[in-house]
């Protein structure tokens, strides 16, 4: 017996099934493991604020000739604001002498962002080389194919803000809901022609949709760019809207307290916990613990 066991080859064999005993004791510790975190319904849980699901943001941006050396800052404005989102739906138009849609109100935020940096890049253009004829070909054919479906064939009718305005208003869905609803406008109101809407026009017609109104006014100074910049501000502060100059540091903090505290107090809702099962981590380690299991002993038993 005592030489038996002084052969090698029986020594290695004895010291193979001890190793595998060990790893039999791991396994099925592991298994274990993973079997009672499994009974005790491994979950996530997310805080869900149902205030924030229930207001709708539409950014309505003035896309005329005169605007666009200041859109690209706009822009870089509505991306700040975005990041203090959290939840709100989201819509972006944009509008010269008609309006187009970008993007309807959405809450995925990863879609937002990325259109409003294709918004930027096209906006991004230097309009001195374009009137001395140094511009880059293709920076012009980007800003022209963004700014597609808001520019008539005719000439005589620029900027139409009260039109514009009305517009934006018209993308708020589900009328009949309990939501809180703002536009932030953006334009230097240099109007051109005759709109259907004037600017106080557009914006009793918004304010009839009880939509909170929010002005960011940019513009080249001009003969007339005082009296337009001060018809725009009148306005925006006789709807009870909050009046931003493009070039304000504190814009983005205040539109997004204005935001966040009226609709506070317009929409009454407390956080919840939304609980989800995850069973697939500890199911995942619970089979692959059998399946070794398994192998191993049936090693042991050769």
């Amino acid at each position: 017996r005592v030489l038996f066991r002084s052969l090698s080859s029986s020594r290695s064999r004895l010291a193979r099934y001890r190793v595998g005993l060990a790893a039999v004791a791991v396994v099925a510790l592991t298994g274990g493991i993973a079997a009672g975190v499994l009974l005790a319904r491994p979950v996530d849980r997310q805080v869900v604020n149902s205030e924030l699901a229930t207001r709708d943001i539409v950014l309505c941006l003035d896309v005329s000739g005169s605007m666009v050396e200041y859109d690209a800052e706009i822009i870089d404005q509505f991306l700040t604001l975005v990041e203090g989102f959290d939840g709100e739906r989201i819509a972006l138009s944009i509008w010269n002498q008609t309006s187009r849609t970008v993007f309807p109100l959405t809450d995925d935020y990863g879609l937002i962002a990325e259109e409003l940096g294709i918004a930027r890049t096209a906006l991004d253009f230097d309009m001195d080389a374009y009137y001395n004829g140094s511009y880059d070909p293709d920076d012009l054919d980007r800003i022209l194919e963004f700014i597609t479906g808001t520019e008539l064939e005719t000439e005589t009718s620029s900027s139409l803000i009260g039109d514009g305005l009305a517009s934006c208003g018209l993308l708020f869905d589900e009328a009949d809901a309990d939501r809180s609803r703002t536009i932030i406008l953006a334009s230097d109101n240099q109007v051109l022609g005759t709109p259907i809407y004037t600017l106080p026009a557009g914006a009793d017609a918004v304010a009839a949709r009880q939509i909170g109104l929010i002005g960011i006014y940019a513009g080249a100074s001009t003969d007339t760019s005082a009296a337009e910049q001060k018809e725009f501000e009148d306005v925006v502060a006789s709807h009870n809207g909050l009046y931003f100059e493009a070039s304000d540091p504190s814009a983005v903090d205040a539109i997004i307290e204005r935001i966040q505290s009226q609709q506070a107090i317009d929409l009454e809702a407390t956080p919840e916990v939304v609980v989800t099962d995850r069973p697939v981590v500890p199911a995942t380690v619970l089979v692959l613990a059998f399946g070794v299991l398994v192998v191993v002993l049936w090693r042991l038993r050769t």
